[in-house]
């Protein structure tokens, strides 16, 4: 909402906008009250929770490690980012019910700077820390670890599946290209001659597209049919990009940016391609 306001402003006074990390980056500010609630209150679906923690160079890395009950140890685990707007405690429950029935493991860790985890989030340190949780879970399941991210979560899940070959498959759930097709699509099209979009550095540098082409190893793609913060044509041409012939994507009918994962339509896909990860 904050970015819509700012090109209807831009638009109205025919100049460009400035767009920021602090437009998708959006950590608790200080004495922001969240919603009252823990992971794990609203049922756990099997799980056993333990925490996870991670020392950052400003602060510390805080999540769960969600292990599915009468497993044999040697399950698949699901290692999530969500978009700029995730807290576990908020939001972890709603990622395991989803999960919880294709029988494999989660472990979420919240952002620097988000919920449980302290310091100064920026796009290169969650970038650096996301390979470094990669790694901790890599070390504890060799090879079994699939990576899944959300919105602002797909470009970093994406990312790490670019520079990590032993990621076993990759989930892209309300997915995009890059930061200036994001901006753009957020235009209302009647602005486009007034308004230029200019993005910082550090945005200019986020190439989903190139990430996905990076990774050659089996992929999941997830959109709702009705996003209109990530499009399905953009989501699209980052699911073109994915060098693989082992890929699916669902078209979640009626979704919209945050309804997918929770849709009744997605289960089977999502169950189906972590059974034959594992069976693989």
């Amino acid at each position: 909402m904050k970015l819509i306001l700012v090109l209807i402003v831009a638009m109205l006074s025919g100049c460009a906008v400035q767009i920021g990390e602090g437009s998708v980056v959006r950590p608790d500010r200080a004495g922001e009250a969240r919603p009252a609630g823990h992971v794990g209150d609203a049922g756990t679906a099997g799980y056993k929770l333990a925490s996870v923690s991670l020392a950052a160079d400003d602060g510390q890395l805080n999540g769960v490690s969600a292990t599915a009950a009468g497993g044999d140890g040697n399950a698949l685990t699901v290692l999530y980012f969500g978009g700029n707007g995730f807290h576990l405690d908020e939001h972890g429950d709603h990622v395991l019910a989803a999960v919880g029935p294709c029988r494999a493991d989660v472990v979420m860790i919240d952002y620097r700077g988000y919920g449980r985890s302290t310091g100064v989030p920026t796009i290169a340190t969650m970038k650096a820390d996301a390979l470094r949780e990669f790694d901790l879970v890599n070390a504890q399941a060799p090879g079994r670890v699939i990576v899944h991210g959300q919105s602002l979560g797909s470009f970093i899940a994406a990312y790490v599946a670019q520079q990590r070959p032993a990621v076993r498959g990759l989930i892209l759930e309300s997915t995009t290209t890059n930061a200036r097709d994001w901006a753009n699509n957020m235009l209302p099209w009647y602005a486009w001659p007034f308004v230029r979009v200019e993005l910082s550095e550090s945005l200019k540098g986020i190439d989903n597209v190139a990430a996905a082409s990076g990774f050659a190893g089996p992929a999941l793609v997830l959109e709702g049919s009705d996003d209109k913060v990530t499009p399905p044509r953009l989501a699209r041409q980052v699911y073109d990009a994915l060098p693989t012939q082992s890929k699916r994507m669902v078209m979640v009918p009626d979704a919209g940016h945050n309804g997918v994962l929770s849709s009744a339509a997605v289960r089977p896909a999502y169950c189906e391609f972590v059974q034959q990860l594992a069976a693989k």
